[in-house]
């Protein structure tokens, strides 16, 4: 069951100085909502061809067998359905279709929220009593959110811009001014730059957080849309983050045609040692 945020939280919550939760400490979404947000089953390949008795993997992931299959997932969207307005839903669709080519994800660009919260990967939280601080593994992504409104974003980022304000012991950020090139999962479902996103993050105990975010994108969605799951912290030596600073990682990627001689496609001999 999902968790609620509309409970008292616990007395023995850590605490700040001033009697609000502490949100400190390296934490983890365990979900498969990076993958789909909406509920979808186990398959061979998110990218696929035609087979001769069916779709098989793509060329391009066929030699990551079960690495490159798709786990299922049972759904983070409250109410199951994501309302876009009348012909935007063919966009995620084209955007499913070209995965390989389309995904921000695969070219290690900046993630955007909420999708920053629930990749594969840690994040840290620095808590203080004006601001608090967000450093994300994945590709050294980092958030500021201060505790004041700070007005209109002065121009379109990656990650936009992020203010937080209390409601009892709930944390509410709000997200605006992000650019229109992020995607919120590998199924691209997507956003314009009109996006508000308002985050909530509600501690449950000293290692569990429920997490939503409310999308409202006027251009693509008929209404305002939540997501919410659990986050987990991190404990013990594993309670770090390591660096996946991605970009050197997808250069080959990127730019490996613009070799003035470049390496074969198709050649899997291994590297020399």
């Amino acid at each position: 069951d999902a968790l609620a945020t509309d409970v008292e939280a616990p007395s023995d919550l850590p605490r700040l100085p001033s009697g609000h939760p502490d949100l400190s400490g390296v934490w983890q979404v365990m979900s498969r909502a990076n993958d789909g947000l909406l509920p979808h089953p186990a398959r061979a390949a998110r990218a696929l061809r035609e087979g001769p008795f069916g779709p098989v993997p793509a060329a391009e992931v066929v030699a990551l067998g079960a690495v490159g299959a798709v786990p299922a997932g049972l759904g983070v969207v409250d109410g199951g359905e994501i309302p876009y307005l009348p012909g935007k839903e063919a966009v995620q669709q084209e955007h499913a279709d070209d995965w390989l080519a389309r995904d921000p994800e695969i070219k290690c660009w900046l993630p955007g929220v909420p999708r920053a919260n629930y990749l594969p990967y840690p994040f840290q939280i620095f808590h203080g009593e004006e601001r608090l601080f967000i450093a994300y593994e994945f590709a050294g992504a980092t958030r500021d959110v201060p505790f004041e409104d700070p007005g209109e974003a002065p121009v379109d980022s990656w990650m936009g811009q992020s203010w937080g304000r209390w409601d009892g012991d709930v944390l509410v950020v709000e997200v605006t001014g992000q650019n229109a090139s992020t995607w919120f999962d590998r199924t691209g479902h997507w956003h314009t730059e009109a996006l508000k996103v308002t985050e909530t993050w509600a501690l449950q105990n000293a290692h569990v957080m429920e997490y939503t975010a409310t999308i409202e994108d006027p251009n693509v969605y008929s209404r305002p849309w939540t997501i919410r799951m659990p986050v987990y912290r991190r404990v013990g030596t594993d309670a770090t983050l390591q660096q996946f600073k991605c970009v050197e990682f997808v250069e080959e990627l990127l730019y490996g045609d613009l070799r003035k001689a470049p390496l074969d496609a198709d050649r899997r001999s291994p590297l020399p040692e």
